[in-house]
């Protein structure tokens, strides 16, 4: 069993404070049972984040910062046949324009469903379709483009834009170019199109713009993918840490719980901790009593080693 939990912890101050707040009793019980093993370093600056990059090691990928293969994994599971071509995946989004700044909403705050999503696809797949492009419609929130130039392209992660200033995540690879062309080209197409005239007469966000990531040929996977406890992410990026907070002790609750019974019974476990910059795995190993007793005086407490990350 490999337990990954991503957005276990946040930068910004709001988050740090509902962090030092938390209280995980199944979460700090089961980490003194485990050994610290495995930890990914990096800052919060880089295109893929760490549980991206923990989630492609451990599939047995390989690729650049910003260069995993996530398109085309998600198109093959959406029914496409993704055949020898690189793809990227084109998430329909909402700029905020503010003052001095835009912002980025995540896909699923339009509440796409597919019969608008599919009339918005088939608006905009002409601008890349004109240029030799594929474009594939494989869910509500879930497009695809695929294009020679999008083999070894680095974009960044939604789930670094999201709630964030895109403008300071564009790609700045020469294949980028195009892309950025292509994105202005849908800008203006959706800014006059009925059908964000209609969203809008109902109260709704507009469709403004697409956001292109995990581009790449599709890997196999060489090894089981691990479980990925993904229940902090929505509330984490909405900065909403009341619900953050939820989600934790719901995990610490339940997933965690039933992990710290299964190590107990001396089951293999690995679990891996992600943050903005970090990620720390820990496994369950044969210890002496000695080192266990030592772990368990010397172990930090859940919010101190997440606060870390």
């Amino acid at each position: 069993m490999h337990l990954v939990i991503p957005f276990a912890c946040a930068l910004s101050d709001p988050g740090r404070q509902a962090l030092g707040a938390l209280t995980l009793p199944h979460l700090a019980s089961l980490l003194a049972l485990l050994t610290p093993g495995e930890r990914d370093t990096g800052d919060e600056y880089q295109l893929s984040p760490p549980h991206e990059r923990v989630l492609a090691r451990a599939l047995g990928w390989a690729g650049a910062d910003g260069a995993l293969p996530w398109a085309a994994q998600a198109a093959a599971a959406d029914g496409l046949d993704t055949g020898e071509l690189a793809w990227g995946l084109l998430s329909p989004v909402h700029w905020q324009v503010g003052r001095d700044h835009l912002t980025m909403g995540d896909p699923e705050a339009l509440e796409l469903d597919a019969a608008e999503s599919r009339a918005f696809f088939e608006a905009v797949r002409g601008q890349f379709e004109s240029l030799g492009w594929l474009a594939a419609w494989g869910a509500p929130t879930r497009w695809y483009v695929a294009h020679e130039s999008l083999t070894a392209l680095p974009t960044a992660s939604l789930d670094r834009v999201i709630g964030r200033n895109p403008d300071l995540w564009m790609p700045e690879h020469p294949a980028a170019r195009l892309v950025k062309r292509l994105q202005n080209e849908v800008q203006m197409l959706l800014y006059t199109h009925p059908l964000n005239d209609e969203r809008e007469a109902r109260g709704l966000a507009t469709l403004n713009t697409v956001w292109l990531s995990g581009c790449g040929l599709r890997q196999p996977a060489h090894h089981a993918a691990p479980t990925v406890l993904d229940s902090l992410r929505a509330p984490a990026l909405a900065e909403d840490w009341a619900a953050w907070t939820a989600a934790w002790r719901a995990l610490d609750g339940g997933p965690l719980r039933e992990a710290l019974a299964a190590a107990q019974r001396g089951e293999p476990l690995t679990l891996t901790v992600c943050g903005e910059r970090h990620a720390q795995s820990f496994a369950r190993e044969p210890r002496s009593l000695l080192a266990a007793l030592r772990g368990r005086w010397q172990r930090k407490e859940p919010a101190a080693m997440l606060a870390e990350l």
